[in-house]
């Protein structure tokens, strides 16, 4: 037996989801695919996926493999890219994991310039707010947006994310402007509901004192765009960055609030798996959207 074609056959099987969708990709007969897999299983001693008439599904023991299937197959291309004579040219997958807003507003005309530049590259995207296993789910890179936790993983900085306070000037008119931190108990909030704590808003003052409020909720969303939206109509006050709001801050649709007082600072960041051998795909679309973004991103320009 082949094992690192049966390792192949087996990591498409799991990727296409069937049998017959796999022997397509792969050019393969049927037969052929199940027929590695059969070996693969026998090889290993363990079932690796649970078979019905209408789908798979992977055992622990598939699940595993697949994971660990997928940095070998990925090591094993790079180091071929790294000594083979067409390695200027870029080729191969790159399956990326993004927050949806980022991913629509910025992510998608910047994937877009980088793969007219590499058209040998072909990118499987997946816009989600949720924050993805890249293990587990075979993602070679993902961007994030706020503190990082998970320490297995190398995070490249993209850009700094300002937040914003913000409110309608038809809400404002209405129920008036706050002038401090504490007044905002007596508005209502839209407040993002995938972070702890969502409706406790922490402030700084210019000399660096810490305030913390806790307001009434009016809407509670896990996506920024329709927080936006519910802000511009006039429903209460968001907390937004910049990155979503600026058109809207821009076009007077939305309105700055408490000018001397910062909210946390946090910042955009390309992470994927330490690994030995980044495949250069990867590594350069990396380096692509660092420099695209940078230190001032083109969305804070003219924002006060």
């Amino acid at each position: 037996m082949d094992r690192f074609e049966a390792l192949n056959v087996f990591a498409a099987v799991v990727d296409a989801g069937s049998f017959s969708a796999a022997a397509g990709r792969l050019n393969l007969a049927k037969s052929v695919v199940s027929r590695r897999v059969a070996e693969l299983e026998a090889h290993l001693g363990v079932q690796l996926l649970h078979r019905t008439t209408r789908r798979l599904a992977l055992t622990d023991a598939g699940h595993e493999l697949h994971r660990r299937a997928v940095a070998i197959l990925a090591e094993l291309g790079e180091a071929e890219q790294a000594v083979s004579a067409g390695r200027a040219a870029l080729h191969g997958r790159v399956r990326l994991a993004a927050p949806l807003s980022f991913g629509l507003l910025h992510l998608n005309p910047a994937l877009t310039a980088f793969a007219e530049r590499h058209p040998g590259v072909m990118l499987d995207v997946d816009l989600n707010d949720r924050e993805v296993n890249m293990l587990e789910e075979g993602f070679e890179l993902a961007v994030r947006i706020g503190h990082l936790e998970d320490s297995s993983l190398v995070a490249r900085p993209l850009a700094p994310i300002r937040t914003l306070l913000c409110a309608s000037p038809g809400y404002l008119a209405r129920h008036g402007t706050p002038r401090e931190p504490r007044d905002l108990a007596h508005h209502q909030g839209l407040v993002y509901a995938n972070v702890p704590e969502a409706q406790q808003w922490r402030f700084t003052d210019a000399q660096g004192r810490t305030v913390s409020v806790r307001l009434p909720v009016r809407m509670r969303a896990n996506n920024g765009d329709m927080l936006l939206e519910g802000a511009a109509a006039g429903l209460g006050i968001v907390a937004t960055p910049t990155f979503i709001a600026y058109r809207a801050i821009l076009e007077g649709r939305l309105v700055p609030l408490l000018p001397q007082y910062r909210l946390p600072a946090i910042h955009a960041y390309a992470v994927y798996p330490s690994r030995r051998f980044l495949p250069e795909r990867v590594r350069a679309l990396v380096a692509f959207l660092a420099e695209r973004f940078g230190e001032r991103p083109y969305w804070d320009e003219g924002l006060p």
